[in-house]
């Protein structure tokens, strides 16, 4: 989005100054965090390995935990987590070698200390004021 853009949706109530973006692509397993059109972070993820699946499109976030089990998953924890959609969240993991590469069960795994910073970020701002965009 350009600044000229954002500006004309920002006035128009269309988007908020401090609406918070957080875009992962699955091809290059990457996160982009930004506000507008100012980029925060980039960082490496995992997302869904070979015979699962990460869903794509837009979201909202619905819930946020600082520590999950996972119910689904032999209980394995789930620091600084944020749902946007069914089972599916963002949050850190201790397989932390793996990021970059697919190999998560669906959700988007971040280290542990960006994944707290990202929660902190979408705790600020609001979970209504932050979008996950999840692009193939």
């Amino acid at each position: 989005m350009t600044r000229l853009l954002f500006f004309l949706l920002l006035m128009a109530g269309q988007v908020s100054a401090e609406a918070l973006r957080i875009t992962v692509d699955l091809s290059d397993q990457q996160m982009t965090v930004s506000t507008g059109v100012d980029v925060l972070h980039v960082w490496p993820v995992s997302t869904a390995r070979a015979g699962k699946f990460t869903p794509v499109g837009s979201f909202t976030p619905y819930l946020m935990k600082r520590m999950h089990y996972s119910t689904l998953y032999d209980y394995a924890p789930m620091p600084w987590t944020i749902f946007f959609t069914g089972n599916f969240a963002i949050h850190g993991t201790t397989h932390v070698d793996q990021l970059g590469t697919p190999a998560s069960a669906g959700c988007v795994r971040l280290a542990p200390e960006n994944a707290q910073a990202l929660y902190e970020q979408v705790k600020s701002v609001g979970m209504s004021e932050t979008r996950v965009v999840i692009k193939p």
